[in-house]
């Protein structure tokens, strides 16, 4: 018996049994589409993680004032306001691992356009700033040396605040209030979308941190020392990020003269070390759901070979005669074993269906971010090809192994 004659003869003891077939199929068609969905769902997460990474920007570390203990009570982080932009320059300049830092401030306020108006963060930067968030300008310039030091009136713009206070007219060269501010737009960030924590990163206008001290703060005891909110650290690729972090630690103690044992008054957090660890769990995560999923896949095949060996002692005087005409064994173990193959590759087929309709209703009702790749769908089907092959193995070959004599007799 040729391979296409093979085919041809399970095709029909399939098809003679429908419903039988379907109920043996319906394991593979579960743990597949199991799978893809699980996979899709895991993959989503580890897409939503590299996301935030590139929305982040890469090599990052960001450098926080520390907290304020008055009368033994802790008043947390942030609450101790030490940092200025001479630390910043200071990391820049000494070191020479470091590739970009960017000191910046941040208040909120209501900007006014015309008849429009919209409440906001306002950023203090440099130009550094778009550099260590890898944030490029979608239209205009960057701020001039002059404008940067001499607390021009002057701004960028997030895509939200664009499209709030502007609508299709193009912003760059008008003139908006910040806080009763004139202030001129000379550029539109291109959109960032949002972070880690749900925040529109679009939402917010940028302006020269002097301006920002002298102009909105309104050259405040804080303005005069130049203090700064936050500095954030861009660290050259292929260097390593704990190192350049301790360094950035022992340059701060030392600048704010902190004693040997004493408690530093600023905190250093790898950013990038934190999502990267989420995206590992994402992955780990995304095994396991299709280690879960797989259980289905081998339910399916024990299934399968429940009934291909109720189907072997059906079809015993069949194999018989098979043999009596001059059918060898190999050929009774090509024709069960190619049964239990292709009950496992249409219940596979059928199962990418399924797996594709769940992971577009996941996507679709529970707005969960989800992401259907080629690769898990040849991994499902392939798989359950296998199941076909090892658990239709021994009833094939129980089949083949009948006596003709024996098989005739079976009543």
């Amino acid at each position: 018996m040729n391979f296409l004659a093979a085919v041809r003869s399970a095709l029909r003891a399939l098809l003679a049994n429908k419903l039988r077939s379907l109920l043996t199929m319906l394991g593979i068609i579960i743990g597949v589409g199991a799978v893809i969905t699980m996979v899709a769902v895991g993959n989503g997460a580890t897409q939503r993680v590299q996301e935030q990474m590139k929305g982040l920007g890469s090599n990052i570390m960001l450098v926080l004032p520390g907290g304020v203990s008055q009368a033994g009570v802790r008043l947390g982080a942030q609450t101790r306001q030490r940092l200025t932009e001479e630390d910043a320059l200071a990391i820049q300049v000494e070191i020479a691992e470091v590739q970009a830092v960017a000191p910046t401030s941040r208040t909120s306020g209501q900007l006014v356009f015309g008849n429009t108006n919209w409440g906001t963060s306002i950023i203090g930067v440099n130009n550094d700033y778009l550099e260590v968030r890898d944030w490029p300008l979608a239209s205009g310039r960057m701020f001039d040396a002059g404008e940067l030091a001499g607390s021009a009136k002057v701004a960028w713009i997030g895509a939200t605040v664009a499209r709030e206070l502007f609508g299709d007219e193009d912003p760059v060269d008008q003139t908006i209030r910040v806080r009763n501010i004139p202030m001129k737009v000379i550029g539109v960030l291109a959109p960032k979308g949002q972070n880690s924590m749900g925040q529109d990163q679009d939402d917010a206008i940028m302006i020269p941190l002097s301006t920002l001290r002298n102009r909105v703060w309104g050259g405040d005891a804080t303005s005069r020392l130049k203090r700064v909110g936050s500095i954030s650290v861009k660290v050259r690729d292929g260097m390593d990020m704990k190192a350049v972090e301790e360094s950035v630690k022992d340059l701060l103690r030392q600048r704010f003269k902190v004693p040997p044992g004493g408690e530093d008054p600023f905190q250093i957090r790898n950013l990038t070390e934190i999502l990267q660890a989420q995206e590992e769990s994402s992955r780990i995560m995304t095994l396991l759901l299709a280690a879960v999923a797989g259980i289905s896949l081998l339910i399916g095949g024990i299934g399968i070979m429940n009934i291909m060996l109720v189907s072997v002692t059906e079809r015993t005087r069949e194999i018989g005669l098979r043999m009596a005409v001059g059918a060898r064994g190999r050929d009774i173990l090509a024709q069960f074993l190619i049964e239990a193959v292709t009950l496992s590759l249409i219940g596979g087929a059928m199962g990418v269906v399924l797996g594709a309709v769940a992971t577009w209703a996941v996507g679709a009702f529970a707005e969960w971010q989800v992401s259907l790749s080629a690769g898990a769908v040849l991994l499902a089907v392939g798989f359950s090809g296998v199941v076909g092959v090892f658990f239709g193995f021994y009833p094939a070959r129980r089949a083949a192994r009948l006596l003709p004599i024996q098989a005739l007799r079976y009543e």
